[in-house]
């Protein structure tokens, strides 16, 4: 992993040089061209090394990504008896909101219930979001047949809370959220220079074929799978770098000096805002990734009669039924005297109907209404990519092609080190693909190389020190340039 544009010797287990008409013995070194072998050669070790901290990054997230997927499926098997309920054959009708929201309040007295989530379909249970006295998430279950609480669950436990937090950080805070940006950033610069490799080596595969030789066939396969891997890959990495600290925090704070934002800014709240969107839900995954940043607007009180509440959860519901959201909806409830109701409209198969309705508590009016049609440009994109990094934008296309990007990305991270094992020398030293990046004499290949590392700022902080240290401690030790491969 060096700079210099020199080529590496063949080494005596290779053998002469069929085409070198010269007698045996000591002769000058081939000079290759700076695009041709010796490229590939060095994208190739480059890829190689990048695989060590790829492979395993890009497993948790495709393993992850998968439960993500179907959590719908997977957490009700596992917990029927609190999210499936049955119609009783003497009810008609479900229970109103605000008698099932009163079973919690009593059956949980020293919790504060933060939010609402209407029934899925008719035989799923009506879901209430609440923290403990102690801070701690719960999500309570309530039958609307019968406005039964059947039990509750920290959603931060369950296999895809589980799932979410591994995901997201590895559970690990800032230093898993950098370790998981790093991998990402890696895999997408890997996928590009894979691609390269695809092309580029496609000959020397089929003569590896040809002559049966060990490995070949595994080879083939390994870029067979990461032509489609590499089209997902880059997607759902592009789409879900926005979510990461360093690079997601930079364009953040570019975009919003530039009048911009990833996410939106409601501008809509008719009075002081006092907290985001997001705070208001704190243990939901409910609230639309362009609406998370918005203010939440405060009810009239001081016209409210007798400053008594009037709306309640029922009645903000139908508010925002009647201002053109999707059921099932998500409510949360007002946090102090002054809050209101938000109510978020469904909206997970298109993003372009996100949108949010804030309902006065006391009367019962439309403070103010915020989606898709006020999110600034950027954020409309982001949040269709977010949509598509999800599985959810085009319906079941997405769905099941995330599914199944997620399958293939994680057959390419089994086969390259299956390569790698075949490839590793008996002797010791890993097997490393010799080969030095000619920055120097290719100009495109530098500027490439700086773009990137400007776009992907722990890429191109790790290629300088990798650098470094490949040119200060590497070359300069014997073992170490031996074990690693170094030219």
């Amino acid at each position: 992993m060096t700079t210099t544009s020199s080529p590496p010797t063949r080494t005596p287990s290779e053998g002469p040089d069929p085409s070198d008409p010269s007698p045996p013995g000591p002769r000058a070194r081939p000079t290759r061209k700076p695009g041709g072998g010796g490229l590939f050669r060095a994208l190739w070790r480059w890829h190689f090394f990048a695989s060590f901290l790829i492979v395993p990054v890009l497993l948790v997230l495709s393993v992850t990504g998968l439960i993500y997927l179907f959590r719908f499926q997977i957490e009700p098997l596992l917990h029927a008896d609190l999210m499936r309920v049955s119609q009783p054959a003497d009810v008609d009708f479900s229970q109103p909101y605000s008698a099932q929201l009163a079973s919690v309040e009593r059956d949980y007295p020293d919790a504060t219930v933060v939010s609402m989530t209407e029934p899925e379909e008719v035989d799923h249970s009506t879901r209430f979001s609440v923290t403990t006295a102690d801070g701690e998430p719960l999500d309570v279950f309530v039958d609307p047949w019968r406005a039964e609480v059947l039990g509750d669950l920290d959603p931060d436990t369950t296999v895809s809370g589980v799932a979410v937090a591994l995901h997201a950080d590895l559970m690990s805070g800032t230093v898993g959220d950098r370790i998981m940006e790093l991998g990402a950033s890696w895999a997408l610069v890997s996928a590009l220079m894979g691609y390269y490799l695809v092309v580029k080596g496609r000959a020397a595969r089929k003569r590896q074929q040809k002559s049966r030789r060990p490995g070949a066939r595994l080879r083939t396969w390994h870029a067979r799978i990461g032509v489609v891997a590499g089209l997902g890959l880059i997607m759902l990495l592009v789409s879900g770098l926005p979510w990461t600290g360093v690079f997601g925090g930079t364009v953040q704070q570019i975009a919003t000096a530039n009048g911009s934002s990833l996410w939106s800014q409601d501008h809509g709240a008719l009075s002081d805002p006092t907290s985001r969107l997001d705070e208001s839900l704190p243990h939901s995954h409910d609230v639309p990734w362009g609406a998370g940043a918005t203010q939440v607007p405060r009810s009239d009180r001081e016209n409210a009669p007798d400053h008594l509440s009037v709306a309640s959860v029922d009645t903000a519901v139908l508010v925002a039924e009647r201002q053109g959201l999707r059921h099932p909806m998500t409510i949360a409830l007002p946090a102090d005297d002054d809050g209101v109701f938000s109510v978020i409209g469904y909206a997970f198969d298109a993003p372009s109907d996100e949108r949010t309705v804030h309902v006065d508590r006391f009367g019962g009016d439309v403070v103010s209404t915020y989606g898709f049609d006020d999110y600034p440009t950027l954020a409309k994109v982001v949040s269709h990519g977010i949509g598509l990094h999800e599985g959810r934008t085009f319906g079941l296309w997405s769905f099941w092609g995330a599914a199944l990007m997620c399958v293939v990305i994680i057959a390419a991270c089994v086969t390259g080190p299956l390569m790698f094992l075949k490839r590793r020398r008996k002797g010791g030293g890993l097997g490393a693909p010799r080969g030095r990046l000619p920055l120097r004499a290719s100009p495109v290949l530098a500027v490439a190389v700086v773009v990137l590392g400007v776009l992907l700022p722990l890429f191109g902080l790790t290629v300088l020190l990798l650098l470094a240290a490949d040119h200060l401690v590497v070359r300069r030790t014997p073992w170490l340039r031996e074990r690693l491969g170094s030219v």
